[in-house]
C-alpha cells in the first residue's frame, strides 16, 4: 500500500460510505492519494479506514445538517492539504405522487448542501491558487421527469452550477478545474425504477471516472456510451418527450 509522505496528493470524498464514493476512495488510495472520507454511517467509514489506516481519515457528518465549511476545514487540516474534492453524495426517489417530504429531502442534499460544499471548495482552491473539483451529477439532469421531478431538476441545477464554476475558473486564469460526471445507470442503491439498461458495475464506473479526473475533463459520461443518450435527449422535441 502507498505510504503517507511529503508531496503525496490529498483528496476528500463527500459520500464515501457506499456506491461510487466508496469505490473511488479505494481507487484513489491505490493511486497514492491521502484521502479524507465523509458520510453519515460511521461504521462504513471505519471499514474503509481499516483497509488502509495510514491513508484514510474519517469525518462522520450529515452534510444536510452540519456546518459543512467547518467540517471540511477540519478534515483538510487533518490530511494536511487538498488537491482534489469529489462530491459523490446525492439522493433521489421515484415520486409520482409529489410527496413534498421526498422532494424537500432531495433538494436539501442535491441543491442546498451541494451548493454550500462546491462553493466552499471553489473558494478554497481560488485562495490556494489551484485545485480540482469533481461532482457526480447525472444524465437525469438533461431533461425533466414525471416520476422523479425533484431529482431530475436538482441534477439540472448541479449541471448548470458546475458550468458557472468552470466559467469562474477560466476567469481566474488559475489551474482550477471543475469536472461534471454524469452517470447513466450504475449498479448502486441509487439505481431505481424499471427499464434500466447499460448498467455499469461500480468498478467499471469508478475506473472511467478516474480516467476523466486524470484528464481533467469538463464533462464526462459514465459509461461513455451515455453521451449518445444525452445527445438524443437534448434533441428530442418537447411534443414527443412530454408524451413519454
Amino acid at each position: 500500500m502507498p505510504q503517507t509522505e511529503n508531496g503525496m496528493k490529498k483528496a476528500i470524498i463527500i459520500g464515501a460510505t457506499s456506491g461510487i464514493g466508496s469505490e473511488l476512495a479505494k481507487i484513489l488510495v491505490k493511486n497514492e492519494y491521502k484521502v479524507g472520507i465523509t458520510g453519515r454511517r460511521k461504521t462504513e467509514l471505519e471499514k474503509l479506514k481499516e483497509s488502509d489506516p495510514i491513508n484514510f481519515n474519517i469525518s462522520c457528518f450529515d452534510c444536510t445538517k452540519e456546518n459543512n465549511a467547518e467540517e471540511l476545514t477540519k478534515l483538510v487540516n487533518e490530511i494536511e492539504g487538498l488537491d482534489l474534492l469529489i462530491l459523490s453524495s446525492g439522493t433521489g426517489d421515484l415520486n409520482e405522487q409529489l410527496d413534498f417530504n421526498i422532494e424537500d429531502s432531495t433538494n436539501k442534499l442535491n441543491v442546498i448542501a451541494f451548493t454550500e460544499i462546491v462553493a466552499w471548495t471553489f473558494n478554497y482552491f481560488e485562495k490556494q491558487g489551484k485545485g480540482h473539483l469533481v461532482a457526480i451529477s447525472s444524465i437525469a439532469g438533461i431533461r425533466g421527469s414525471r416520476i422523479a421531478p425533484a431529482y431530475n431538476a436538482s441534477k439540472a441545477y448541479q449541471i448548470n452550477y458546475l458550468e458557472g464554476l468552470r466559467q469562474k475558473a477560466k476567469k481566474t486564469k488559475l489551474p482550477i478545474y471543475v469536472t461534471d460526471i454524469r452517470p447513466g445507470f450504475v449498479d448502486t442503491d441509487m439505481a431505481k425504477g424499471e427499464g434500466q439498461f447499460w448498467v455499469a458495475t461500480k468498478e467499471k464506473a469508478t475506473k472511467q471516472i478516474l480516467g476523466l479526473i486524470k484528464r481533467k475533463k469538463s464533462v464526462g459520461y459514465v459509461s461513455k456510451r451515455w453521451r449518445l443518450i444525452s445527445i438524443l435527449l437534448k434533441g428530442l422535441p418537447n411534443g414527443i418527450y412530454n408524451r413519454m
